[in-house]
């Protein structure tokens, strides 16, 4: 790994996808720190101080865009809200279903469609934060954060932050097409990270100052380091199909059959699964936030507070949903079938066709399950034992690890990939020229 990591830089095609995902990556970070007008930005930081629970997880997502009210104060959670719901609407509605199996036209179009979305659902997050803002008093006094408050500033908020959900959905877009692949995944990865410098030193500022013993620090560590590790090896675990292929006779000559194995990963899914959850979750949390004045939002806002029981039983209820729902997605059993069959190929003792589709699917809603189990678990179980813990409940909890881990293996194996493609290409390009002499 540490040879392909020092071979990446010779690749020129693999160097330039490097160089412009970090271009992008420092795009985003630079519009963090870009404020949005109209904004008392020490009392909303003074604010977000003394808020914790669900405030602390969306501004964690949104990179720290969201305490300081920046154009990239709303993040991507838009989009993938927006893709969520076309993604459920696929398998209801029958033209976005054949939109879905008519190859790239359909796909390009469906996207299309999820990019309106994303702008809908900006403009309506946008309006109820802009809303919220106005209620919001400060701290330490002398008025509230919003130096003007009235449609002027509402309608200023929702067309910048729209506007700047949409631009992180294109530069999204742009590193999945021309830089190393899973462009959303690697913002949210990069605003998580960025956090991550601050939370430490905010430990051990407070292990120094006394409000933190040294046995509960050293325990977040080894929770963390062992949580990375239970990532790890659960994102490697695969379940090998035998694949056997049958005799072929090219030419004059005839090839043995060879066996081979169909690998099918313990969480197919991903990471997307928590990530569609937070989302989901954290829209009703975010409009209910900025209406606490009122009695059914503060009780709706304890029910939904990360940590708690109800949080904790959706959360883990939607990340079994879309663990099942994407690898649905992503996982065709008819069409790995056919493709076996086409190629000569079959499951020894599984008949070749219908049958073999019912196996590698019976297969594999077995293997969702405990890979669901095992992303809820790790999602969840740290943030119940640190709830307690005040500062670092989030940073150092399961979702974040699993998203930072998973997109770092996600990244790598594409990494992989471009340079085991680049030596078939120097393969293919030697016997062109040997076949020429």
């Amino acid at each position: 790994m540490l040879e392909g990591f020092s071979n990446a830089p010779r690749v020129p095609e693999l160097r330039k996808r490097l160089i412009f995902t970090a271009i992008a990556l420092a795009v985003y970070r630079l519009g963090v720190w870009i404020p949005t007008p109209g904004i008392d930005g020490a009392a909303l930081a003074d604010y977000f101080n003394q808020a914790s629970g669900f405030v602390d997880l969306v501004n964690a997502f949104s990179g720290g865009a969201l305490e300081r009210f920046s154009i990239f104060a709303l993040g991507i959670m838009p989009y993938i809200s927006a893709s969520i719901i076309l993604q459920l609407l696929t398998v209801v509605i029958p033209h976005l279903e054949k939109l879905s199996k008519e190859g790239e036209l359909g796909r390009r179009k469906i996207t299309q469609y999820t990019r309106y979305g994303t702008v809908a659902l900006a403009l309506m997050q946008s309006f109820f934060i802009s809303v919220g803002l106005e209620s919001i008093e400060a701290p330490t006094g002398g008025g509230g954060v919003v130096f003007h408050p009235g449609w002027g500033f509402r309608l200023m908020a929702m067309v910048t932050l729209t506007t700047g959900t949409a631009f992180i959905m294109w530069l999204g877009e742009q590193i999945t097409e021309r830089g190393i692949g899973n462009g959303i995944s690697l913002i949210i990865f990069a605003g998580i990270v960025t956090q991550l410098p601050s939370a430490v030193f905010t430990t051990l500022e407070m292990v120094r100052v006394g409000e933190m013993s040294v046995f509960v620090a050293l325990l977040l560590v080894v929770l963390s380091v062992a949580v990375v590790a239970a990532v790890i090896f659960m994102e490697r675990g695969q379940r090998r199909i035998p694949v056997q292929h049958a005799k072929r006779l090219v030419g004059r000559r005839m090839y043995a059959g060879q066996s081979t194995h169909l690998p099918l990963k313990v969480n197919t899914a991903g990471v997307i699964p928590p990530i569609f959850a937070s989302s989901l979750l954290l829209f009703p949390a975010t409009v209910v936030q900025f209406f606490g004045e009122q009695e059914w939002a503060r009780r709706v806002s304890e029910w939904i507070n990360p940590g708690g029981l109800v949080y904790d039983v959706f959360y883990v209820g939607l990340i079994i949903f879309f663990c099942y729902f994407y690898t649905a997605v992503q996982f065709k059993p008819d069409d790995v079938a056919d493709n076996l069959k086409k190629v000569g190929a079959y499951i020894p003792g599984i008949r070749p066709g219908q049958r073999t589709a019912e196996y590698i699917d019976r297969v594999l809603v077995r293997l969702t399950l405990p890979g669901s189990l095992y992303v809820a678990a790790v999602c969840v179980l740290p943030t119940i034992l640190l709830a307690n813990v005040q500062g670092v409940s989030f940073y150092l909890g399961g979702t974040a690890l699993l998203i930072v881990v998973g997109v770092a293996l996600d990244t790598i194996a594409a990494i992989e990939t471009h340079l085991i493609t680049r030596s078939y290409e120097g393969f293919m390009k030697k016997g062109r020229i040997r076949g020429r002499r």
